[in-house]
């Protein structure tokens, strides 16, 4: 059985600060193009959506879209990716930006380029909450990275434990008792 830490890995003021930081990186490189956001759904949405809306207070307007990419089951990647929920926005000659929570072996976000790429987008970049380096399985990098974390599993703010502790405001640790 897994427990939750009492004292949060990441703080929600931390998680608001480095966002609002890496929103102004993105905004510098990004700001003369018109931008695609394309979530990774179910462990994004509460990143994606707190990114859009700092990227309208810097006056970009992104078009905004999900996939839902899943290989998890329990604390272990099941090292299959399936797409369950492919985008409805077209993304062929567009510049598109990832969304994801947390990157860690890489195969999800390797899997998402690849397949924005295939469906004609002009640049793929990467933003994620959360970098695990540790894990890391491709060589993949993110563009844009909120925190670098040590090789822990997190919950909160979006991130589950079989669909539990998403609504978590902060970033926690869970461990087995």
């Amino acid at each position: 059985m897994l427990k939750l830490h009492q004292e949060p890995l990441i703080t929600e003021l931390e998680i608001k600060v480095r966002m609002g930081q890496m929103v102004l990186d993105i905004a510098r490189d990004l700001r003369h193009r018109e931008l695609t956001v394309i979530g990774i759904l179910r462990g994004s949405f509460m990143f994606t959506a707190d990114l859009v809306r700092l990227l309208y207070i810097n006056d970009i307007h992104p078009l905004i879209d999900f996939v839902f990419v899943t290989s998890y089951d329990g604390t272990e990647s099941t090292g299959e990716l399936r797409l369950l929920k492919e985008m409805s926005l077209e993304v062929e000659g567009k510049l598109v930006l990832i969304a994801d929570d947390i990157l860690d072996t890489g195969k999800t976000m390797k899997f998402a380029q690849d397949f924005l790429k295939e469906k004609g987008a002009e640049q793929v970049k990467s933003c994620v909450l959360l970098d695990k380096p540790a894990r890391r399985l491709v060589p993949v990098q993110a563009d844009y990275v909120g925190f670098t974390i040590d090789d822990v599993f997190v919950v909160g703010y979006g991130l589950d434990y079989n669909g539990r502790y998403r609504d978590l405001p902060y970033l926690g640790v869970v461990e087995e008792e």
